[in-house]
């Protein structure tokens, strides 16, 4: 284990972090609403932070292994939640706790979108800027993890992308090819988050919501600057952007890539993730549909097929976005989104879930243990697409799946601990763990009122859905310590 290597690296992820906070205060500059003191303040906590963790391992340079780029992976992500609370808990115009702050912190860079704050649109343009860009730098963050990292540590079954992803990474330690495939990353996240911005502002928003809304939609994440969402706009255009810029953002970053440099659509539909995507959203937004027009929810079916579509996609690719208080449509349907988000978008991508491609594997591995029950002397294989995949990726799609499930579970139990009721600790559990946000029964529209040992155990669900789930508890395995 390189530890010092490790700390060398996390002192400089922590400095460069810390320029991050320089952007809101300089929108408080900007507006003049008083919150610049607090941004500055962490800034220069942060930056000493990272400086203090970098200088006595300044002369470590040698290449990591693909353990401790585990370790390193789970130390970014927890000690840049943990810087990032600062400005929240600093600023005297957001009166919050130590527990709350961490929560919000850790919702924004995990792009969860769960929230403890209330009256948002009444804070100051850099705390509702500084939320925004937490969730827009997570989903970029996540993107760079599971693409150019993931495949290399094979966490169940994110190896299939190691071949196709940009940037050869064939060897067994983090090389700077890495630094390559993180380039041609940043510059498609940029080019969508642009876009999204720009159609944003076309549609009526101010280029303020406009850029905020497009943090947090191109990295599918939640936040917005209003209480009442998306809501607040009340246009069925703004929501038909959202609905197109959130499934580009869910799907595979690699086949944006690949589908850019080969100058065709074409590998989109002919990656059997994106189909398979695509196909789920249209049953969705059609089931959803029907049911809101059985029940004559909505005046017209214009508006009815809008507010369908638009909570549809917001809920099963854990956005979180709100047009109106789906939890009071009928249970079937807030029960329905919440299972989809299960299955998030796809590999690669900003959303969260188990991602398609496992649920697609999953699937059909079921469909071949029943044909081996019909003719037990057959030779059958899993596929994905035209590939016939090793039994070792199988297997490890079914452990992350026990894993993901074993996870859910324990932290479900601990949320019934604190006192809660079920239906709140388990879609609590379900919106934390698959990065969507907003929950059902008292967690449907806030988390301020929960109690905080179940707002620690949901920052832990964050972290664990997020770094998807091996990369945290190979932690915990007394083999992964042995020298």
């Amino acid at each position: 284990m390189r530890l010092r290597g490790i700390f060398r690296i996390l002192g400089l992820l922590i400095c460069l972090f810390s320029a991050t906070l320089l952007p809101p205060a300089v929108v408080a500059v900007i507006y003049e609403d008083g919150g610049g003191m607090a941004f500055m303040l962490a800034f220069a906590v942060s930056i000493l932070l990272g400086f203090v963790v970098w200088y006595p391992n300044r002369h470590q340079t040698t290449d990591l292994k693909v353990r401790d780029g585990f370790l390193l992976t789970v130390l970014f992500w927890t000690v840049l939640g943990m810087v990032g609370f600062m400005p929240l808990w600093f600023a005297e115009e957001l009166p919050l706790s130590v527990t709350d702050a961490v929560f919000e912190s850790f919702s924004g860079l995990t792009t969860t979108g769960a929230t403890v704050i209330q009256g948002i649109e009444h804070l100051p343009h850099s705390i509702l800027f500084y939320r925004q860009q937490l969730q827009w730098l997570g989903g970029m963050g996540i993107i760079v993890l599971a693409v150019a990292i993931l495949p290399m540590l094979g966490i169940g079954g994110m190896q299939l992308y190691r071949t196709e992803i940009p940037g050869p990474l064939k060897d067994a330690k983090l090389t700077p090819r890495i630094a390559d495939t993180a380039k041609h990353l940043w510059y498609i996240y940029v080019a969508l988050t642009a876009a999204c911005a720009i159609a944003y502002k076309l549609a009526g928003m101010s280029w303020f919501d406009a850029i905020g809304h497009s943090f947090s939609t191109i990295a599918v994440g939640g936040f917005s600057t209003y209480d009442a969402s998306m809501g607040y706009f009340d246009s069925s255009t703004i929501n038909t952007i959202c609905v197109v810029f959130l499934l580009l953002s869910s799907m595979n970053f690699a086949v944006h890539y690949a589908s850019l440099t080969g100058r065709t659509a074409r590998s989109y539909w002919n990656d059997p993730e994106v189909r398979a995507f695509l196909l789920i959203q249209l049953a969705l937004v059609l089931i959803v549909f029907a049911t809101v027009l059985l029940h004559n929810i909505f005046s017209d079916v214009g508006t009815a097929f809008n507010q369908a579509m638009f909570q549809a996609v917001s809920i099963s690719t854990t956005a979180g976005f709100a047009t109106t208080n789906f939890s009071a449509w009928p249970l079937f349907l807030p029960i329905l989104l919440v299972f989809a988000s299960f299955i998030g978008g796809c590999a690669s991508s900003t959303a969260g879930g188990l991602k398609v491609v496992r649920v697609l594997l999953l699937f059909r591995q079921g469909v071949r243990e029943l044909n081996r029950l019909v003719h037990p002397a057959g030779v059958y294989t899993v596929k994905l697409g035209q590939r016939i995949l090793a039994p070792r990726v199988v297997e490890a799609v079914w452990g992350f799946f026990a894993a993901y499930a074993l996870v859910f579970v324990v932290i479900m139990l601990g949320l019934l601990a604190t006192g809660m009721d079920d239906l709140t600790a388990f879609s609590a559990t379900a919106a934390c763990l698959n990065n969507l946000g907003p929950g059902l029964g008292d967690v449907a529209a806030n988390y301020s009122d929960i109690p905080d040992t179940a707002k620690w155990l949901l920052v832990i669900a964050m972290l664990f859905g997020r770094l998807e789930v091996f990369t945290i508890l190979v932690l915990l395995t007394p083999t992964f310590w042995r020298s």
